[in-house]
């Protein structure tokens, strides 16, 4: 319970806290062969020489919902911020050896949902491939976290995300960063590790320098629904 206090205060302060062994290397393998299996001809599947991404990763891979929701896990989740969460949105993303590309600074700030209603507060709207986004209130992207499962090593030289700590208090223009006052910290994060983030933490990742294999499955969690009428998209009821 201590550890959990101690990650609680990583979060809260920082904007972000990184817990290892959070699965085992079987546990990995298990998740890998289900996603493997997959048919990767359907339209959330993004299949390319340099990145191989799946949206709506729960929902495509199901087999994986129990390999991913273990107990560890679980009491992970509750521990942190309770059992009244669930997840909204899910990607899986894998920058094989050969890919060498990277993301400049930027803060996650769009949601998943079921449909576009034009509402004060919500700007921002796009469609790609039938799934809408919206740039919600800052309220609700505040009560938003995102939990990253690494099934690989991963450092600054494999594209780490690098974060700057305390900048998830506001909606922030990279640009403006005062790079004289803000430092940067590189997440490494071992195999079967976890990062577990605020989405409006500025973040980025740079390119691959020793052709390492980085795979990331991103999981988003919240307790609030939205109001007039619209939903997420990938809603998912956890059962601690």
């Amino acid at each position: 319970m201590e550890a959990i206090f101690q990650h609680t205060n990583e979060l809260t302060s920082n904007g972000f806290t990184i817990l290892p062994n959070i699965y085992s290397t079987a546990d990995i393998a298990q998740i890998g062969n289900a996603i493997n299996k997959a048919d990767t001809s359907k339209p959330n599947f993004r299949k390319t020489a340099g990145l191989f991404a799946i949206r709506q990763f729960l929902r495509e891979i199901p087999a994986s919902v129990p390999l991913i929701f273990t107990d560890k896990l679980k009491s992970v989740v509750a521990g942190l911020f309770g059992t009244d969460y669930f997840v909204v949105k899910s990607i899986y993303f894998d920058k094989p050896e050969e890919s060498n590309w990277a993301v400049s600074w930027h803060q996650d700030l769009t949601i998943s949902v079921d449909k576009k209603t034009e509402m004060p507060g919500y700007s921002h709207w796009t469609v790609k491939e039938g799934q809408v986004a919206v740039q919600p209130p800052v309220r609700i992207l505040q009560n938003i976290f995102t939990v990253r499962i690494h099934p690989d090593d991963t450092d600054e030289n494999n594209g780490a995300l690098r974060v700057v700590p305390r900048s998830q208090a506001g909606i922030y223009q990279p640009e403006t960063i005062d790079w004289e006052t803000e430092k940067e910290t590189v997440c490494k994060v071992k195999s079967g590790g976890i990062m577990v983030m605020s989405p409006l933490l500025l973040h980025s990742s740079s390119k691959t320098t020793n052709n390492n294999r980085r795979r990331v499955i991103h999981i988003e969690f919240s307790n609030q629904e939205l109001p007039n009428g619209i939903k997420w998209a990938e809603r998912m009821k956890i059962s601690y």
